[in-house]
């Protein structure tokens, strides 16, 4: 069965539309809820939130909506999307629930869920309570009616969750380090962590007003924390987005590092400890250099689809812990059950510190290679598998990049956009290849 409500990470859009109502959110609550009453006790659910205004407004929706099918809540206010899947976890709650748009402008807002492990939650729950959306609501009477309270310091329990991956032998003493947790749910959460392990930290995108969350900082917005890094005189400095599960990361000369280069770090430093590293999942998008970095030192590499949860899910079918994708999404399971970008942060900080060494001493060697990318609007009535024009075109660029690059063809999960990249050893290159079968597909 298509899902009418959920994507590819619960359900977002704009607040104030549907689905993003509190009548509507009230209803997704209450129809949650029945499916946990069916199964649980007096089931319990954890709610946390970014830092934008509607999330006052969509909480009590979702709390009115668990209470009125007999579930109980506990309120975890603005915290990180990572912490809701640790504390939900650590409290042994029957789901946890995020109201976040993460990397999204504050006009947006978003409901996911986690289960009782803190992972995400299959396709087949999912459909179950979009099932249970379509019935008519069951109020239950006012003995049967659920409670609410608020979980006294659960940012404080989730900071000393994240200490705890950084290796107790080690320090951040001596390092001045730039935390940008875009306007978000991080805001006190992020700097608390590095200076509470030695670090000197300065924080930008730490003034959350309801409407600045991922407005002109975060991973989103690199080029704040560039200034800053390169204005302080800091050694690294590190960008969250809005709900902190993203990270990107620059160097004390402003050089910016992504998803796919910090992915290669993790592993690499886990590989000069002599661990055991059977492979690493990444993404379509995921650079090419990366994936020949890794094979040529013997580790498998299998690339999933874009998005975190067809990361996850390639993962758990491969028993292996480590993956990610270019936007800063990184997963390190034996860390956390899902991404977290200070978790990710640290796990960076721990090869630096081990090895005394900064971001470009961990990537010698390694180049990626220029990517370009053309969204070309289809024609009504086109199919591009079966286009003669493209498929010649695409034929003469992969034999002229002779194994030094690669090409992908994707179509748009959300409009009739087909997505044309080109990874070559030259921008000139990928930007020319992806042109031409642009061309040949209007032709």
């Amino acid at each position: 069965m298509s899902r009418k409500y959920f994507g590819t990470d619960g359900i977002r859009g704009t607040v104030g539309q549907p689905p993003i109502t509190p009548d509507f959110v009230l209803k997704l609550a209450h129809a949650v809820g029945r499916v946990l009453v069916a199964e649980h006790p007096r089931p319990v659910v954890l709610i946390g939130k970014d830092t934008r205004i509607s999330g006052y407004m969509l909480e009590s929706a979702l709390e009115s909506g668990f209470n009125s099918a007999g579930v109980d809540v506990v309120l975890l206010g603005p915290v990180p999307t990572p912490a809701v899947a640790y504390l939900t976890r650590a409290q042994r709650a029957q789901l946890g629930v995020v109201i976040s748009a993460s990397h999204n402008p504050f006009g947006d807002n978003g409901i996911k869920f986690f289960s009782s492990q803190g992972s995400k939650l299959s396709d087949a729950w999912e459909a179950q309570v979009e099932a249970m959306l379509a019935q008519d609501p069951v109020w239950v009477n006012s003995q049967q009616l659920g409670k609410a309270r608020r979980l006294d310091d659960a940012a404080g329990r989730y900071i000393e969750f994240c200490k705890r991956t950084f290796p107790t032998e080690l320090s951040l003493r001596g390092l001045k380090l730039v935390v940008d947790a875009a306007h978000g749910a991080a805001y006190q959460i992020a700097p608390a962590v590095f200076h509470e392990l030695g670090a000197k930290v300065i924080s930008i995108g730490c003034a959350p007003d309801g409407m600045n969350i991922n407005e002109g900082v975060g991973a989103t917005h690199p080029e704040a924390l560039v200034q800053a890094v390169q204005a302080h005189g800091a050694d690294l400095g590190i960008a969250l987005d809005g709900d902190a599960d993203r990270l990107q990361m620059v160097d004390a000369q402003g050089r910016l590092y992504n998803g796919d280069e910090l992915l290669y770090i993790l592993a690499d430093d886990r590989l000069g400890r002599d661990e055991v590293v059977q492979g690493v999942v990444g993404t379509l998008m995921t650079n090419m250099a990366i994936e020949q970095a890794l094979t040529q030192r013997g580790v498998d590499f299998v690339r999933a689809k874009v998005g975190d949860r067809y990361v996850l899910e390639a993962l758990a079918e491969k028993g292996w812990l480590l993956g990610g994708e270019g936007s800063g999404h990184l997963l390190v399971l034996d860390q956390h059950s899902t991404g977290d970008g200070i978790v990710s942060a640290l796990q960076v900080l721990t090869a630096c510190v081990r090895r005394g060494c900064g971001l470009p001493d961990l990537l010698q060697g390694i180049t990626l290679y220029p990517q370009h990318m053309i969204n070309v609007r289809l024609a009504a009535g086109v199919d591009w598998t079966t286009h003669r024009g493209l498929a010649q075109a695409k034929a003469e660029v992969e034999q002229q990049l002779q194994g030094r690059g690669r090409v992908l063809i994707r179509p748009s999960g959300t409009e009739p956009v087909l997505r044309i990249m080109v990874e070559a050893p030259s921008e000139e290159l990928a930007r020319s290849s992806a042109q031409a079968m642009a061309d040949a597909l209007n032709n």
